[in-house]
């Protein structure tokens, strides 16, 4: 009886020992999962957090950036400087066209008072040159430097040459070169600069500011 009863005991503590530790091993598996899951959940929140702090950074972003690209696209193109302005233009419509016996025609903006320029001298001048559209394709005050070299010597172009010759200091004229006396190779294009084709006419905008050396003889 002894050994049966302490059996039967023994038996009743294996079993409790042994459900202890199911349930033991039961609640640790469930509060494996509640800590799984809760892990689980707070990535995803994270993740939700994260998406929704950069959705919100990037509206912002685009708010911030939209004015500013509407602005930019609504300017105008940029305006190269010119000899002639708008009003300048409408005037020179009122300006006799002077034709010389070699085919270069010019209209005078401005007299100037100034020494006219011997051949040979150098001279230092603004020039803004065009094809007949009125597209820019050089221009002394893009570069910020007056022009400077000898007239009358085949420098530069023949109608430029011309043109230059019976100005006056102060003096400010667009020339109408013909094809025979400007660019016979052409000039190709480039980034900003339209092309001129060999022997097309050209137009220039010229003002001559001063001739080195020969103000000192007149003062």
């Amino acid at each position: 009886m002894a050994c049966s009863a302490s059996g039967k005991t023994l038996s009743t503590n294996r079993q409790g020992i042994y459900c202890d530790k199911v349930q033991s091993r039961c609640s640790n598996v469930k509060l494996g999962v509640r800590d799984s899951r809760t892990r689980i959940y707070g990535d995803e929140m994270n993740l939700i957090k994260r998406r929704d702090l950069v959705g919100l950074v990037l509206g912002v972003s685009s708010i911030l950036l939209e004015p500013f690209d509407a602005i930019g696209a609504g300017l105008p193109p940029e305006q190269k400087p010119k000899l002639c302005d708008d009003a300048c233009e409408k005037e020179l419509e009122n300006v006799p066209m002077v034709t010389t016996d070699s085919g270069l025609q010019y209209k005078d903006i401005k007299v100037g008072k100034g020494p006219s320029p011997p051949a040979g001298f150098q001279v230092a001048a603004n020039y803004v040159a065009m094809i007949p559209s009125g597209q820019i394709f050089d221009s002394s005050l893009d570069k910020g430097q007056l022009y400077i070299f000898r007239v009358g010597s085949d420098q530069v172009i023949k109608g430029l040459d011309e043109g230059i010759l019976s100005m006056k200091v102060g003096g400010k004229r667009r020339l109408y070169i013909p094809g025979s006396l400007a660019f016979p190779k052409g000039l190709v294009s480039a980034p900003g600069r339209p092309r001129v084709a060999a022997n097309s006419p050209v137009i220039f905008d010229v003002s001559l500011e001063y001739i080195p050396g020969l103000e000192v003889d007149e003062e």
